[in-house]
Protein backbone atom coordinates (compact mmCIF):
# COMPACT_ATOMS: atom_id res chain seq x y z
CA UNK A 1 0.00 0.00 0.00
CA UNK A 2 1.11 3.56 -0.70
CA UNK A 3 0.38 6.43 1.70
CA UNK A 4 -0.01 10.08 0.68
CA UNK A 5 0.66 12.28 3.70
CA UNK A 6 3.29 12.23 6.42
CA UNK A 7 1.57 13.98 9.33
CA UNK A 8 -0.23 12.76 12.42
CA UNK A 9 -3.07 11.13 10.51
CA UNK A 10 -0.50 9.13 8.53
CA UNK A 11 0.76 7.62 11.78
CA UNK A 12 -2.67 6.11 12.40
CA UNK A 13 -2.93 4.89 8.80
CA UNK A 14 0.47 3.22 9.01
CA UNK A 15 -0.40 1.59 12.33
CA UNK A 16 -3.56 0.15 10.76
CA UNK A 17 -1.60 -1.16 7.79
CA UNK A 18 0.82 -2.85 10.16
CA UNK A 19 -2.05 -4.33 12.20
CA UNK A 20 -3.53 -5.68 8.97
CA UNK A 21 -0.14 -7.16 8.00
CA UNK A 22 0.10 -4.90 4.93
CA UNK A 23 3.42 -3.47 3.83
CA UNK A 24 3.89 0.27 3.38
CA UNK A 25 5.73 0.49 0.07
CA UNK A 26 6.18 4.27 0.08
CA UNK A 27 4.98 7.49 1.69
CA UNK A 28 4.48 10.64 -0.37
CA UNK A 29 4.31 14.16 1.02
CA UNK A 30 4.59 17.63 -0.53
CA UNK A 31 6.57 18.83 2.51
CA UNK A 32 10.16 17.90 1.63
CA UNK A 33 11.31 18.48 5.23
CA UNK A 34 9.57 15.25 6.33
CA UNK A 35 11.88 12.26 6.08
CA UNK A 36 10.08 9.42 7.88
CA UNK A 37 6.89 8.41 9.68
CA UNK A 38 7.10 5.63 12.30
CA UNK A 39 10.47 4.66 10.81
CA UNK A 40 9.04 4.42 7.29
CA UNK A 41 10.97 6.69 4.87
CA UNK A 42 9.15 9.47 3.01
CA UNK A 43 9.79 9.23 -0.75
CA UNK A 44 9.07 12.92 -1.39
CA UNK A 45 6.46 14.39 -3.73
CA UNK A 46 3.82 12.16 -5.28
CA UNK A 47 5.29 10.04 -8.08
CA UNK A 48 2.73 8.29 -10.33
CA UNK A 49 5.45 6.02 -11.70
CA UNK A 50 6.51 4.62 -8.32
CA UNK A 51 4.85 1.26 -7.58
CA UNK A 52 2.20 1.90 -10.27
CA UNK A 53 0.32 -1.31 -9.44
CA UNK A 54 0.04 -0.59 -5.72
CA UNK A 55 -3.09 0.91 -4.21
CA UNK A 56 -2.92 4.23 -2.35
CA UNK A 57 -4.56 5.78 0.72
CA UNK A 58 -4.64 9.55 1.24
CA UNK A 59 -3.61 10.07 4.87
CA UNK A 60 -4.84 13.66 5.18
CA UNK A 61 -7.48 14.47 7.78
CA UNK A 62 -8.72 17.71 6.17
CA UNK A 63 -11.68 16.81 3.95
CA UNK A 64 -11.21 19.42 1.22
CA UNK A 65 -7.47 18.79 0.92
CA UNK A 66 -8.16 15.07 0.68
CA UNK A 67 -10.67 15.78 -2.10
CA UNK A 68 -8.25 18.03 -4.01
CA UNK A 69 -5.40 15.51 -3.82
CA UNK A 70 -7.64 12.67 -4.98
CA UNK A 71 -8.13 14.45 -8.31
CA UNK A 72 -4.44 14.41 -9.21
CA UNK A 73 -3.60 10.85 -8.15
CA UNK A 74 -3.39 8.19 -10.84
CA UNK A 75 -2.91 5.17 -8.57
CA UNK A 76 -5.94 3.05 -7.74
CA UNK A 77 -7.28 3.82 -4.27
CA UNK A 78 -7.34 1.19 -1.56
CA UNK A 79 -9.71 0.69 1.34
CA UNK A 80 -8.34 0.26 4.84
CA UNK A 81 -10.07 -1.38 7.83
CA UNK A 82 -8.45 -2.03 11.21
CA UNK A 83 -8.86 -5.66 12.36
CA UNK A 84 -10.70 -4.50 15.50
CA UNK A 85 -13.43 -2.72 13.52
CA UNK A 86 -16.82 -4.44 13.20
CA UNK A 87 -18.48 -4.08 9.80
CA UNK A 88 -21.72 -5.88 9.03
CA UNK A 89 -21.61 -7.84 5.77
CA UNK A 90 -24.38 -5.83 4.12
CA UNK A 91 -22.58 -2.51 4.64
CA UNK A 92 -20.60 -1.07 1.71
CA UNK A 93 -17.45 1.02 1.83
CA UNK A 94 -16.09 3.20 -0.99
CA UNK A 95 -12.55 3.36 -2.33
CA UNK A 96 -10.06 5.40 -0.34
CA UNK A 97 -12.03 5.06 2.90
CA UNK A 98 -10.35 4.24 6.22
CA UNK A 99 -12.10 2.59 9.17
CA UNK A 100 -10.15 3.01 12.40
CA UNK A 101 -9.76 0.98 15.58
CA UNK A 102 -12.95 -0.27 17.28
CA UNK A 103 -15.33 1.46 14.86
CA UNK A 104 -18.70 -0.20 14.17
CA UNK A 105 -20.65 0.00 10.91
CA UNK A 106 -24.06 -1.66 11.00
CA UNK A 107 -26.38 -3.31 8.46
CA UNK A 108 -27.03 -1.73 5.04
CA UNK A 109 -25.03 1.42 5.75
CA UNK A 110 -23.32 2.96 2.73
CA UNK A 111 -20.00 4.70 3.27
CA UNK A 112 -18.72 6.87 0.40
CA UNK A 113 -15.26 7.38 -1.05
CA UNK A 114 -12.32 8.78 0.94
CA UNK A 115 -14.27 8.81 4.20
CA UNK A 116 -12.61 8.65 7.61
CA UNK A 117 -14.51 6.54 10.14
CA UNK A 118 -12.40 7.34 13.14
CA UNK A 119 -11.60 5.53 16.38
CA UNK A 120 -14.53 4.00 18.30
CA UNK A 121 -17.20 5.70 16.21
CA UNK A 122 -20.56 3.96 15.71
CA UNK A 123 -22.56 4.02 12.48
CA UNK A 124 -25.95 2.36 12.94
CA UNK A 125 -28.10 0.66 10.29
CA UNK A 126 -29.02 2.27 6.96
CA UNK A 127 -26.82 5.33 7.33
CA UNK A 128 -25.61 7.11 4.18
CA UNK A 129 -22.22 8.82 4.47
CA UNK A 130 -21.15 11.02 1.54
CA UNK A 131 -17.71 11.23 -0.05
CA UNK A 132 -14.86 12.97 1.83
CA UNK A 133 -16.67 12.98 5.17
CA UNK A 134 -14.80 12.70 8.48
CA UNK A 135 -16.59 10.95 11.32
CA UNK A 136 -14.36 11.84 14.29
CA UNK A 137 -13.51 9.59 17.28
CA UNK A 138 -16.40 8.58 19.51
CA UNK A 139 -19.18 9.84 17.22
CA UNK A 140 -22.53 8.01 17.39
CA UNK A 141 -24.89 8.07 14.40
CA UNK A 142 -28.34 6.61 14.93
CA UNK A 143 -30.05 4.54 12.25
CA UNK A 144 -31.00 6.12 8.91
CA UNK A 145 -28.75 9.16 9.31
CA UNK A 146 -27.49 10.87 6.14
CA UNK A 147 -24.27 12.92 6.10
CA UNK A 148 -23.48 15.12 3.07
CA UNK A 149 -20.08 15.21 1.39
CA UNK A 150 -17.14 17.13 2.88
CA UNK A 151 -18.79 17.33 6.30
CA UNK A 152 -16.92 16.90 9.59
CA UNK A 153 -18.77 15.38 12.54
CA UNK A 154 -16.70 16.41 15.57
CA UNK A 155 -15.41 14.23 18.40
CA UNK A 156 -18.05 12.67 20.62
CA UNK A 157 -21.04 14.10 18.76
CA UNK A 158 -24.39 12.30 18.60
CA UNK A 159 -26.88 12.45 15.73
CA UNK A 160 -30.29 11.00 16.52
CA UNK A 161 -31.91 8.52 14.10
CA UNK A 162 -33.45 9.56 10.82
CA UNK A 163 -31.80 12.97 10.48
CA UNK A 164 -29.74 14.47 7.68
CA UNK A 165 -26.69 16.72 7.93
CA UNK A 166 -25.95 18.62 4.72
CA UNK A 167 -22.82 19.04 2.63
CA UNK A 168 -19.83 21.11 3.81
CA UNK A 169 -21.01 21.22 7.43
CA UNK A 170 -19.14 21.24 10.73
CA UNK A 171 -20.75 19.62 13.73
CA UNK A 172 -18.64 20.84 16.65
CA UNK A 173 -17.24 18.37 19.18
CA UNK A 174 -19.72 17.06 21.71
CA UNK A 175 -22.81 18.30 19.90
CA UNK A 176 -26.15 16.49 20.04
CA UNK A 177 -28.00 16.92 16.75
CA UNK A 178 -31.79 16.66 17.10
CA UNK A 179 -32.89 18.41 13.89
CA UNK A 180 -31.90 18.28 10.22
CA UNK A 181 -28.89 20.49 9.39
CA UNK A 182 -28.75 22.41 6.06
CA UNK A 183 -25.73 22.61 3.75
CA UNK A 184 -22.84 24.78 4.88
CA UNK A 185 -23.88 25.04 8.53
CA UNK A 186 -21.66 25.11 11.59
CA UNK A 187 -23.54 23.77 14.59
CA UNK A 188 -22.69 23.44 18.26
CA UNK A 189 -24.25 22.46 21.56
CA UNK A 190 -26.82 20.16 23.17
CA UNK A 191 -29.17 20.44 21.45
CA UNK A 192 -27.06 21.59 18.50
CA UNK A 193 -27.88 25.03 17.10
CA UNK A 194 -26.64 26.73 13.93
CA UNK A 195 -24.02 29.32 14.81
CA UNK A 196 -23.06 30.28 11.25
CA UNK A 197 -23.57 29.29 7.62
CA UNK A 198 -21.43 29.54 4.51
CA UNK A 199 -22.77 29.80 0.94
Amino acid sequence: MLVYGAGGHAKVIISILKAAAQKVEAIFDDDTSRFSVLNVPVAGNYNPDLFPNEKLIIAIGHNLIRRRLSQKITHEFGTLVHPSAVIENSATIGAGTCVMQNAVIQADSVIGKHVIINTSSSIDHDCRIGDFVHIAPGVVLGGNVTIGENTLIGIGSIIVPGLSVGKNCLVSAGSVVTKNIPDGAIVRGNPARIISRTP
